[in-house]
């Protein structure tokens, strides 16, 4: 075999292990690939690396060349026993598994259809003016307004201003944003505006079950269309609470059976980044781990999409530096380059940024920089959009939104936790927005348009940020939570929130039927 073979097979076994060679192995290799087969010297560093507790994200120079010194005085001592016939054999025996030959892809013969619809990263301009904000909250109001005013039962709703000067007992209808919720004596009061007014409305507590579990879910700054009756006073009673909520939808189909990895919150550099999981997550998708089964599937993976938290970051909250085996922001993402690329070349990979992710916090985010992801950027494409996003992939159109307002909505709501993060989402989903409260935990940058309004609904909604998976259909979408790769830290046990990891949901792009693969 010529040098570049013998250098080319030597990668590839590092490769199908699960391995990347940093940048002066390779050149090692190279020079060893000039006077013997290279391939030996990998096996003896696999097989070396099983054997350690903690296993490297790179093979490097040093350990390569360690062994190799080790091998040479091995076969100078053992030299003068060998026959004349033993010296032209093979001395190493290989006994790493070599790549499954018989796997052949069928989302390899597919071309990519990847359409991006929205993405907010060239396009935000805010300055945080109190202009701004007022800027802001408009828009928020008039898309959302709009919204509600497509539906049959709200096109004639009045404005507020109007409103208070009807007759007593007048019944009406206001589109208002939720400015104040309180409780008092089993009663609901709400502070209501629109653009233009003011008002204060009453859930009475004689009020329809329904109309009050609807007043429980209401969440602040949410723009919602509520059925009231006028009183003497500037007081409306509330009748009904309608929801900008999506209609049915029919859902797009891919014409050929290619499927969708959905999944999010890698946290690289965090101590309890579970890394092995993630190998065997990686071997699936290169035909290498799994049963028949689950190896079919893998087979016609043709997108894997990651809703944010790629890394764990740097000072993302206190004494994180504690929890952290890479403490350089900069060579988290090289790690977390390495890991994305062993996927195989035919399949497409769209990331977009968390709140542990090197862009701004506020949403919405821009994309994480190219130059993070340099290391796989000269290998492969890899599309690096923001936070949200909304794209079309083989004709389905799919919301990736790391999901941080989530945090804002469970504990608060009755019946919604960390358990059933899905829940959660599907509120967003009637609010049609995605951050519907403001100054809670989720920052949001007071941009001139409001990229947080679900103005068109998608096939698919993905979001993460709560390490639990979760799913569920809503009015034709799927809803999916796709957990994520860093087992329980110490804040998620304050919280009770126990993760699950490892757990990959995957989408049938064609049926939109979802199978959930466990790699832990």
């Amino acid at each position: 075999m010529s040098d570049p073979g013998r250098l080319q097979k030597a990668i590839e076994t590092t490769i199908a292990a699960g391995y990347q060679l940093d940048s002066e192995a390779f050149t090692y290799l190279s020079t060893i690939a000039a006077i013997q087969d290279p391939t030996n010297l990998i096996i003896r560093a696999l097989s070396r690396i099983e054997e350690l507790d903690e296993k490297p994200f790179f093979i490097e120079r040093p350990f390569l060349q360690q062994l190799h010194e080790e091998a040479e005085v091995q076969i100078q001592e053992t030299q003068p026993q060998l026959s004349l016939e033993g010296t032209s054999q093979e001395r190493v025996t290989q006994t790493y598994p070599e790549a499954a030959s018989l796997f052949e892809p069928y989302a390899k013969g597919v071309e990519p259809q990847i359409k991006i619809i929205e993405d907010p990263t060239s396009k935000l301009s805010s300055n945080g003016t109190i202009e701004d904000y007022i800027q802001y909250f408009q828009d928020r109001f008039k898309r959302l307004e709009k919204l509600l005013r497509q539906r049959i039962d709200v096109k004639a709703a009045t404005p507020i201003l109007e409103a208070l000067k009807s007759q007593p007992r007048a019944k009406l209808k206001i589109v208002c944003m939720i400015t104040e919720k309180r409780e008092a004596k089993q009663h609901t009061i709400l502070t209501v505006e629109d653009l233009h007014g003011t008002a204060t409305v009453l859930i009475t507590r004689n009020a329809p079950e329904e109309l009050r579990k609807k007043a429980q879910s209401l969440l602040m700054d949410q723009v919602v269309c509520i059925a009231v009756q006028k009183t003497r006073t500037r007081l409306f009673l509330a009748e009904d609470i309608i929801f900008p909520e999506i209609g049915t939808k029919p859902q797009h189909r891919a014409t050929e059976p290619v499927y969708a990895v959905l999944t999010s919150d890698l946290h690289v550099g965090s101590n309890k980044f579970n890394k092995e999981a993630f190998k065997k997550f990686v071997q699936w998708l290169q035909g290498k781990h799994g049963d028949d089964r689950t190896r079919e599937i893998a087979s016609h993976v043709k997108y894997v999409l990651i809703a944010g938290d790629i890394v764990d970051g740097i000072g993302v909250y206190p004494n994180q530096v504690k929890e952290l085996v890479v403490r350089d922001v900069h060579r988290q993402y090289e790690y977390a380059s390495n890991l994305l690329e062993r996927i195989p070349e035919h399949i497409e990979i769209v990331v977009s940024p968390g709140n542990h992710d090197a862009p701004r916090k506020s949403l919405p985010q821009p994309a994480i920089a190219e130059d993070l992801f340099k290391t796989i950027k000269q290998n492969r494409k890899i599309y690096s959009l923001g936070d949200p996003t909304l794209i079309s992939v083989h004709g389905i159109e799919v919301l990736m939104y790391h999901g941080r307002s989530l945090d804002d909505i469970i504990g608060t709501i009755p019946g919604i936790d960390h358990n059933h993060p899905e829940k959660a989402m599907k509120l967003l989903l009637q609010s049609r927005h995605l951050a519907p409260c403001y100054g809670g935990k989720t920052m949001v940058s007071p941009e001139s348009h409001d990229f947080l309004a679900i103005e068109r609904p998608p096939d698919i909604f993905h979001a993460g940020h709560i390490h639990v998976l979760g799913y569920c259909y809503h009015k034709g979408v799927l809803i999916v939570n796709s957990g994520g790769w860093q087992e329980q830290t110490d804040y998620m046990q304050k919280l009770g929130l126990v993760p699950t990891p490892g757990k990959v949901p995957v989408v049938n792009l064609q049926t939109l039927e979802t199978t959930v693969l466990s790699f832990a």
